[in-house]
């Protein structure tokens, strides 16, 4: 039985916060786990160096996230698990990949037009000013992640979808020269992925800095969580749980019995204080076990990098031949 082939990539610029895990880490590993998928993850530090993060930040980063990945759940030997920069074949073809791109499709990427425009706005005379390379090429590197796997399906929010449809267009376009060496991706965007709000109202974000980090120690998670901003409702006046950052962080990580229970409990005029506290102990009483073995994994880097190391070396198995198949096909042979 053939399997559909799923990418996720994790960019290394910050530590995994509540979000992160209940949109994008939750989800992943459970989805990981049907029989007819064959899941790749990986680290993607090539396009941290994209942001200019600190590189200390990136290494760290690096670690934080694979550590939280294993820690939620995440199974290096059923999944391919690696770091992007251990596959010499992804930069290779992502030249390949460079060479038969329209300079046009680039010109039409999201990030890059956003960038010009704001060089217009702010009365700039180039309106390329600030903006490198590794921005305006940025999906050449993206569709050779996803194109150097075969991936059927790649896990996307909506602001992630045209670099997947790029994708499609960059390999229909070196099979139309080459002939059927690379399988066209379709973006996975699944609508009821829980988006959690942070502590000022806003969509959870490393941008905005108004997240609370997944393993955040046990006095700094409640401490994060009493600074959620709320209205002004007294005790005992009704609530509207629906757009309030508490329930919906709570109804991320809460049973369908257990969230109707809360809404009752909004609706019958729940203190702010009492609110936030109920979710830190829901909070904390779930992250607990995983915390720990966060910690324990932040404590051996060593055995970290062994899975990292193993999983490059797996994925390899598909990358070199497939690297083989397109050098032999654009001409580079012995």
């Amino acid at each position: 039985m053939s399997k559909t082939i799923v990418l996720t990539g994790i960019t290394t610029t910050g530590t995994p916060h509540l979000g992160n895990y209940a949109g994008a880490i939750r989800p992943g590993i459970e989805a990981s786990r049907a029989a007819d998928t064959e899941s790749f993850f990986f680290l993607a530090d090539y396009h941290a160096l994209v942001k200019r993060s600190d590189p200390d930040l990136v290494a760290q980063s690096s670690l934080e996230i694979a550590a939280s990945w294993l820690a939620a759940g995440l199974d290096p030997e059923r999944v391919f698990f690696y770091r992007q920069s251990d596959i010499p074949e992804i930069p290779e073809l992502t030249w390949v990949l460079t060479s038969l791109t329209a300079k046009g499709l680039m010109n039409r990427a999201h990030a890059y037009k956003a960038a010009v425009a704001e060089n217009e706005a702010t009365g700039k005379n180039d309106p390329d000013k600030g903006i490198t390379m590794g921005l305006f090429c940025y999906p050449i590197l993206m569709a050779a992640d996803i194109l150097m796997f075969k991936a059927h399906r790649v896990p996307v929010g909506r602001d992630q979808k045209q670099h997947v449809e790029m994708a499609r267009d960059i390999a229909a376009r070196v099979n139309h020269h080459y002939g059927e060496l690379l399988v066209l991706p379709e973006a996975d965007i699944d609508d009821d992925t829980a988006v959690l709000t942070g502590l000022d109202g806003r969509k959870m974000s490393k941008s905005y800095d108004n997240v609370i980090p997944l393993f955040s120690a046990e006095k700094r998670l409640r401490k994060l969580i009493m600074r959620i901003k709320t209205n002004s409702l007294e005790p005992g006046e009704p609530k509207d749980p629906d757009g309030c950052t508490l329930f919906g962080i709570y109804k991320a990580f809460a049973s369908g019995a257990e969230v109707a229970a809360l809404r009752a409990r909004y609706e019958a005029g729940i203190a702010w204080g009492e609110a936030k506290q109920f979710l830190f102990e829901h909070l904390n009483d779930q992250l607990k076990p995983l915390r720990g073995e966060y910690e324990r994994l932040l404590a051996d880097p060593g055995y970290v990098e062994q899975v990292l190391q193993r999983g490059a070396s797996r994925a390899r198995e598909r990358s070199v031949p497939l690297m083989q198949q397109i050098r032999a096909a654009v001409g580079i042979r012995p």
